[in-house]
């Protein structure tokens, strides 16, 4: 694919696999490589921003001459600790501001989108729709990786009711330009999906959901230790996000009623599992990883809660996003 002057789409390629010790560009390779082999796909740029601790990225700069890699290393959220994941934020958001499609779409460096993913997100968005959100499914079959799949994602797969909906999840979304750039206030520092999305429906954009716009996690080498540790940090960084968004009360109420998350969130899963019925026997295989993973979270969101931030780099976060909303609305 050659580096087009007036897209149609641009895709930014969030790297979230830089949470471990030692981050490269393993899972970043397969996903641009799919996103080279799209058929019927529109004029298409895409934009990796990245930090420069993530090794491989000069190889790939020179495999993937037509993609724009955006090196940030001025990153006020990144703290180099294994699990942290507040600067994805804000490096979607330095991604956003590059784009020049007329249709920009968010992707992780995890998912692999099949041939005619950007096509079907083209299609969609046909419709009266400011954002388009599409189907999430698992790409490797281990119990670990349907955990933390069904952890995550749960919620986005297949069947997926397509048309308007209230959620669209920053793995596999996309909007038009112009529903963003009238609303930049809110993401120009961070984008926090919940804060986008509510300020689009507030403006009166709808947002809907496309079954087809398929696009599958690849987690390479899970481990369980490194996935708890991960669980614990994301829980602890959702609690001080919402912390800092709501007051004293409602944060105390939070963290009181956060020892029965473990038994809520299981119990939700479980029924959607069971009404989705396509991957119920690997549900069941990973439901006692499940739950160790869903323990992990739920203990970071209580912490999240009593102490009221992820660290020094996540409360920034979480005050940006709050400024933004606030000057949105």
């Amino acid at each position: 694919m050659a580096a087009v002057d007036n897209p149609v789409l641009s895709v930014v390629v969030a790297i979230v696999s830089d949470t471990t010790d030692h981050p490269d560009a393993s899972h970043l390779e397969p996903c641009l490589a799919a996103l080279m082999q799209q058929v019927g796909a529109p004029a298409m740029e895409i934009i990796v921003p990245y930090h420069p601790s993530v090794d491989g990225i000069a190889r790939l700069r020179h495999q993937y001459a037509a993609v724009r890699f955006l090196e940030v290393a001025d990153l006020r959220t990144y703290t180099g600790r294994g699990g942290s994941r507040e600067h994805h934020d804000e490096l979607r958001a330095r991604g956003l501001a590059l784009a020049c499609g007329s249709i920009v779409a968010l992707i992780e460096d995890v998912g692999i989108p099949p041939p005619d993913w950007s096509a079907r997100l083209v299609e969609a968005h046909q419709g009266p729709f400011g954002g388009v959100g599409g189907a999430i499914e698992n790409g490797i079959d281990r119990p670990l990786n349907w955990a933390v799949y069904f952890c995550d994602f749960l919620r986005y797969q297949n069947p997926l009711p397509g048309g308007e909906s209230t959620i669209a999840s920053d793995a596999n979304v996309s909007y038009k330009r112009a529903a963003l750039e009238a609303i930049r206030p809110v993401w120009q520092e961070f984008f926090h999906e919940a804060s986008v999305n509510g300020a689009l429906r507030a403006r009166g954009e709808k947002l809907a959901l496309a079954p087809h716009a398929v696009l599958y996690q690849h987690r390479q080498g899970l481990r369980l230790k490194a996935a708890l540790k991960e669980r614990f940090v994301w829980g602890r960084s959702y609690a001080a996000t919402r912390a800092a968004l709501a007051g004293t009360s409602r944060r105390v109420f939070w963290a009181v009623l956060s020892p029965l998350l473990p038994g809520l969130i299981l119990a939700r899963m479980t029924l959607m599992a069971w009404k989705k019925r396509r991957t119920l026997a690997a549900f069941l295989k990973a439901l006692p990883l499940t739950a160790a993973l869903t323990l992990s979270w739920s203990w970071g969101e209580f912490v999240g809660y009593v102490t009221g931030r992820a660290n020094a780099s996540g409360a920034q976060a979480a005050e940006a996003i709050a400024r933004g909303s606030r000057t949105a609305s």
